[in-house]
């Protein structure tokens, strides 16, 4: 086991070897000291290690407004890819990134190193966030953490991303005898993972960079948390195994091999604020198998296959998935999908995806070739898996590349199932709003009438602009269904679309 725990060890560990390190900065190591003391301006930046790959596309500089010092913010290099529907091989582009902790309000100045700015969009488009552009320079001010992309000329790959994060509560002390502690540099392990013992946090610190999958198994009150950086990981980022009290805070997955976070019989899970960029093929976001009492809270998830995917057995767990929330986040699908639910289970001894609730989302892109495994959001169950009693709540869909909005189907896949899934039932969308181009047409459809898709209800679905509605004007031969467009098979029943007064009103009745 590799469990370096100081500053002052990591050198004498004799499972961590440091290729690069450093102090603290002095403005993060003044800020830690004063966390809570009040609410003043505050501004913590971080290193990036010079053993780690930059980007040359823009420079960025904060201060805390509406005078503070401007300071110039170290840019990382995430990669990204795009599939090519004719070969399916795949492109890899470089990107850019940068991080800080702010208090009170902050400036931020962009310049766009290229040149020839001619417009300048930040995302997500709902935060309504208008810069000034100068030239190829913008400027913009936050007044409350946002995990934002700043888009030039339209180019969605060669990107600045920019995590604003609020200034962390609670720091560790490096000495901390259940802290497992990593400072700014870049670290690695013997054997590429690093094994959190029961009762101990591994703590990243700003600039840190631990090249090692934080492996959580058979354990319990564990964590990890800070502002540094895991890249480069031989089989993911966090993986957690048969545990339970587990706690994931803000750190950034970089292009790791494998999952940025994956959930076995996990229990009582809470992922807050992490970031995640993939490249490789499935390079999924975070995925869920057979775990209970999952939280996921303000992440930003910028994946090469499915942002969040919830399964049932797969592998070794077993098991059925209830009560996961995934809540006040973005997610961008360059490959694949924002949300996907139900493909592997267990044929021979059903299992369950239930309770599960999305809140407050923005899903910036999903583009996927394939139809089969289109969907914004994306309910699929196979191997005799039945999905139920979903609640899916405020979720703004932009304009996004190739799919649909929403795909569900009682599938048999023979390339990923062993048999048709039991069904879904009891799912509840409302206030989903779409704005963009003309949508492709979404897909509900039940396998047959023992297999169906049951009691399904969108509430304020607005697809630019148009509130859909089974009560909206159109012509009397026309469904509902026509106005989105939206085509549901006979094996969909009770299948509803409400106005928010038609749905307060049958629930006052």
């Amino acid at each position: 086991m590799n469990t370096p725990l100081s500053r002052r060890t990591a050198l004498q560990s004799a499972g961590a070897t440091v290729l690069a390190a450093g102090l603290t900065s002095m403005t993060a190591t003044a800020a830690g000291a004063a966390d809570g003391a009040d609410a003043a301006p505050k501004l913590v930046t971080y290193p990036r290690p010079s053993a780690m790959p930059t980007n040359t596309s823009f420079k960025v500089r904060v201060r805390s407004a509406p005078d503070g010092e401007w300071q110039t913010l170290d840019i990382w290099r995430p990669q990204l890819s795009e599939i090519n529907a004719a070969t399916g091989s795949s492109k890899v582009y470089n990107s850019s990134l940068a991080y800080f902790d702010f208090q009170g309000s902050v400036e931020i100045e962009v310049t766009y190193l290229k040149g020839g700015t001619t417009k300048a969009r930040v995302r997500p488009d709902s935060y309504g966030i208008k810069p000034e552009v100068l030239g190829d320079t913008l400027r913009l001010t936050l007044d409350q953490p946002r995990n934002i992309v700043v888009q030039i000329n339209d180019d969605i790959f060669d990107c600045l991303h920019l995590f604003a994060r609020a200034i962390e509560k609670k720091r560790p002390a490096p000495d901390d005898p259940n802290v497992l502690y990593y400072g700014p540099g870049v670290h690695t392990t013997a054997d590429g993972y690093l094994t959190v013992p029961s009762g101990k946090t591994v703590y990243l610190d700003g600039g840190a960079v631990l090249k090692a999958t934080v492996l959580f198994r058979n354990v319990e009150h564990s964590g990890l948390a800070g502002r540094g950086v895991l890249a480069g990981t031989v089989d993911g980022g966090v993986l957690v195994e048969n545990s339970r009290n587990i706690a994931v805070g803000a750190v950034t997955v970089l292009n790791p091999n494998g999952y940025a976070v994956k959930l076995g019989e996990a229990t009582g899970v809470t992922i807050k604020g992490l970031g995640s960029f993939s490249s490789k093929g499935w390079g999924d976001g975070i995925d869920v198998f057979c775990s209970s009492d999952v939280v996921v809270d303000g992440v930003f998830m910028r994946n090469s296959d499915d942002c969040i995917a919830l399964y049932t057995h797969r592998w070794e767990y077993y098991g059925d998935t209830t009560h996961v929330t995934v809540r006040n986040s973005t997610l961008w699908a360059d490959v694949a999908h924002p949300i996907n639910i139900g493909t592997h289970g267990n044929t021979d001894n059903p299992e369950v995806l239930k309770n599960l609730t999305f809140k407050n989302l923005d899903i910036c892109d999903h583009r996927e070739p394939q139809l089969n495994y289109q969907g914004c959001i994306a309910l699929n169950p196979g191997d005799r898996n039945l999905i139920k009693n979903v609640r899916i709540e405020n979720v703004r869909v932009e304009d996004f590349r190739w799919g649909q909005l929403v795909h569900m189907r009682i599938a048999y896949n023979t390339k990923w199932s062993t048999a048709v899934g039991r069904g879904i039932q009891n799912v509840y969308i409302k206030d989903l709003t779409y704005t963009g181009k003309p949508l492709a047409t979404c897909l509900l459809l039940g396998y047959d009438a023992k297999h169906a898709i049951k009691d399904v209800t969108f509430e304020n679905l607005v697809v630019n602009g148009k509130v859909i509605a089974d009560s909206m004007k159109k012509p009397g031969w026309y469904l509902t269904t026509d106005t989105i467009p939206m085509h549901a098979n006979e094996h969909v029943l009770n299948l509803k679309f409400l106005t928010t007064a038609e749905a307060e009103e049958a629930a006052a009745s």
